[in-house]
């Protein structure tokens, strides 16, 4: 009998299939209740369909207050959902507008039901959630199940969720391995099974580790790296930066304890989501200091990572692929709470070699400092990690469409 741990499948060559369509229609569902990590993730995935399908079209679904901020692929558009906030690993609140819960959820039910069945997709890619936040996916699904049987429908998962035990929980919680089983085609993972194997981690069922494929991180594109003179320097990042007020902070506290004969050159970026108060508060502290930027947001920080000689960020998804696409020296001050997944992934990475870690119990200004320093003074690290995710997916778009593959 098969072990359904084994079940899940690591693409690596797939035999063309002729086109179905040359201008397929995808739907991207992205709920995004926190950071930048799922609409970013989700707007990739749209410029790499586009560019194998440059006549398809693409719609994203999003919940994401940041859209507008990046730039959209072309052939995309959007629909926008109103904006939730988690404030506890399976709790969501609404972020802007003063009503109750259950009408917010309606209204994003609504939404989505009209753009699922209105837009008819032949691929729905669902970033994360098999059933959307509170269930909103299942009604949608259904529905276009029984409206349009052809279509495919995929789960995107980044490499890790949280640590396996309230994982597990949640996913029984939500009924999502069933939901997957019913409703979806496959199930893409967006990292290495080496490194971490959330089929078994995570209990897949069989029916559902035999649709589970392990496509690679998601390989962003990058700058050529320039030399250049004068002392180290220095990015720090903190993503959306809604709670990254207290890495900031730190790391400035500690290069202003540094002695006069150590020299840095830092760019700080605060993230659009850092609290206006926050930000003043850094900069009237922090703002005269030396050789210290100081920018809000930059949608765009491929020139930054190739500009830095390391990179001070937490460990979210995105800011991993950022750094493991550049091979850039980086200090990772994962996030711990309300999920661990940073936390493992900092771990996991830092383990192999490729990233230095500061625990989030053990940042102090003179600790970070130290642990910048450590990664200044070593080369970057080479070690292999599994960079074709967008490729594979391509190909697994062209295998469920029955169209060539890219």
């Amino acid at each position: 009998m098969r072990n359904p741990m084994n079940a899940a499948i690591v693409d690596r060559d797939l035999k063309p299939h002729r086109a179905a369509s040359p201008a397929p229609k995808v739907l991207l569902y992205s709920h995004d209740t926190f950071g930048l990590g799922n609409i970013r993730r989700t707007l990739l995935l749209a410029e790499a369909l586009g560019q194998a399908y440059p006549s398809a079209s693409l719609l994203i679904v999003t919940g994401s207050p940041m859209i507008h901020a990046f730039r959209i692929p072309p052939c995309t558009d959007y629909i926008k959902l109103p904006c939730l906030t988690r404030s506890d690993a399976d709790r969501y609140e609404p972020t802007y507008l003063s009503t109750e819960r259950a009408e917010i959820a309606d209204m994003r039910r609504g939404v989505l039901e009209r753009a699922v069945l209105g837009f008819a997709p032949d691929l729905m890619i669902v970033d994360k959630r098999a059933a959307g936040i509170g269930g909103e996916l299942l009604e949608p699904l259904k529905s276009l199940r029984r409206t349009h049987p052809a279509a495919k429908v995929v789960l995107g998962i980044r490499d890790i969720l949280d640590a396996p035990a309230p994982t597990r929980l949640s996913l029984r919680r939500a009924r999502d391995m069933r939901t997957i089983a019913r409703y979806y085609d496959e199930v893409w993972i967006y990292g290495e099974r080496s490194i971490f194997d959330a089929v078994a981690e995570y209990g897949f069922p069989s029916e559902v580790a035999q649709k589970t494929r392990f496509c690679g991180y998601l390989k962003r594109p990058t700058r050529r790296i320039e030399p250049h003179d004068g002392p180290p320097r220095v990015l720090v990042t903190t993503g959306g930066g809604e709670d990254g007020t207290e890495l900031i902070e730190t790391y400035l506290e500690g290069l202003i304890a540094l002695p006069r004969s150590v020299a840095l050159r830092t760019t700080i970026v605060f993230g659009p989501q850092m609290a206006a108060s926050d930000q003043q508060r850094l900069l009237t502290r922090f703002g005269a200091i030396a050789d210290v930027t100081f920018l809000d947001f930059d949608p765009d920080l491929s020139s930054r990572y190739a500009w830095a000689d390391v990179v001070v960020c937490m460990a979210g998804y995105n800011t991993v692929c950022e750094l493991l696409s550049t091979a850039v020296r980086a200090v990772l001050v994962p996030r711990s709470r309300p999920v661990a997944e940073q936390l493992l992934r900092a771990r996991l990475l830092a383990a192999r070699g490729l990233f230095d870690i500061v625990e989030p119990d053990a940042l102090r200004p003179d600790r970070l400092i130290e642990a910048v320093r450590r990664s200044l003074a070593r080369p970057p690290a080479h070690v292999p990690v599994d960079l074709d995710g967008l490729p594979r997916i391509q190909q697994r778009v062209a295998a469920l469409l029955g169209t060539a593959t890219p």
